[in-house]
């Protein structure tokens, strides 16, 4: 196997799987990212010999030298995306080429191998296939699969590393946030941004996590379920949510999006809900949305809702926002009319219980 392309991955099938009837447990409320499968999808890459020893094989935990290189300067990748239980008992994937696309522009953005979006793709097809009990059979939840990339050459000196491991592993998973959340409450960020021009912003790796998780801890501890960040520069413009981008509803019946300008992750989902608005005969703008114009406009009425996206919350109505300088509620503090249209087309599609003219979905079985 070589970086010029994908090859067959061997496959080692795990000798003590969970037991049926625990599985069968377990999916009954799996909560969000607790609950794993049997097995796992690895690629190794090395300088000279490129993408190798591929396998999907049993769960289980990477032996790494304390000088592995990830562990000191943080070259970590990763993709977020779900496999859905059809109504026939088969199951399919959502945009995974888009997916794909994502991680290789995340390497690239972090100096890190680039994966052959094939083997990408074929890694994600085959741990759905062999782990295909573990995708949840109740309304609203799915197989959450999490490929990701570290650099795991042992070395301390700051470069790029000359070896990698890729992974896929696979989690049967639940609403996102508890309860199902009718609506989130958010904090605004006073003192910490997300990522400024010129960074990671728009690449999918660990460290912007890293660098949220100060300010979500501030919103959790002001009673809030999520944080929203400001640009870097003026302070003054609305970017994204600690793990989700956002929308704003107006009373005219158009969206607002902030725009992709490098500091803000292309969400597939938000690509997704664009495309849905328009053909519903939406208007959608990307364009810069201050804060203070969203204050402005919740109070007067003009903004009639807000919504935040991604594939783990998929599609999750914003009722409030606090902040030590603002405080306002958008429309009636509930999920709206507009957010509860776009959530059913996607959530009907993603689901296979509507016809997918977009050809969003694979079917894997």
């Amino acid at each position: 196997m070589s970086d010029s392309g994908p090859q067959t991955l061997v496959f080692e099938r795990n000798s003590n799987p969970v037991p049926a009837s625990e599985r069968e447990a377990l999916l009954q409320n799996p909560g969000f990212g607790r609950v794993f499968t049997d097995h796992m999808a690895t690629i190794r890459y090395s300088e000279g010999r490129g993408w190798h020893d591929g396998k999907i094989e049993a769960r289980k935990a990477f032996a790494l030298d304390p000088a592995t290189l990830v562990f000191h300067y943080g070259q970590e990748i990763f993709e977020g995306m779900k496999a859905y239980r059809l109504p026939d008992g088969g199951a399919t994937l959502f945009r995974p080429d888009a997916n794909a696309r994502r991680f290789r522009n995340s390497a690239t953005r972090l100096a890190m191998a680039p994966l052959p979006e094939e083997l990408f793709l074929e890694s994600v097809r085959e741990l759905v296939k062999i782990d295909r009990d573990w995708i949840p059979t109740t309304d609203g939840a799915a197989l959450y699969l999490r490929p990701f990339m570290i650099a795991t050459e042992s070395l301390l000196g700051v470069k790029p590393s000359a070896d990698y491991i890729y992974c896929v592993i696979a989690s049967s998973v639940g609403a996102y946030f508890k309860g199902g959340a009718s609506a989130v409450t958010i904090w605004l960020s006073e003192n910490y941004t997300r990522a400024a021009p010129g960074g990671t912003g728009e690449a999918k790796c660990g460290g912007n996590y890293a660098a949220s998780l100060s300010a979500q801890a501030e919103a959790t501890r002001e009673g809030c379920d999520q944080v929203v960040f400001l640009d870097a520069v003026e302070r003054r413009f609305v970017e994204e949510l600690g793990g989700m981008n956002v929308f704003f509803v107006f009373d005219d019946g158009s969206l607002q999006t902030p725009p992709l300008t490098g500091t803000i992750l292309p969400g597939i989902t938000r690509d997704s809900l664009i495309i849905l608005a328009r053909e519903l005969g939406l208007t959608v703008r990307e364009e810069p949305y201050a804060i203070d114009q969203w204050q402005a406009d919740a109070a007067s009425g003009r903004l009639r809702e807000a919504f935040a996206c991604g594939t783990a919350a998929v599609v999750t109505p914003i009722g409030k926002l606090k902040g030590r300088t603002h405080n306002f509620t958008i429309g009636d503090g509930g999920a709206g009319p507009v957010t509860t249209r776009l959530k059913a087309a996607l959530l009907d599609i993603q689901n296979g219980r509507t016809p997918d003219k977009h050809g969003w979905l694979e079917r894997l079985f």
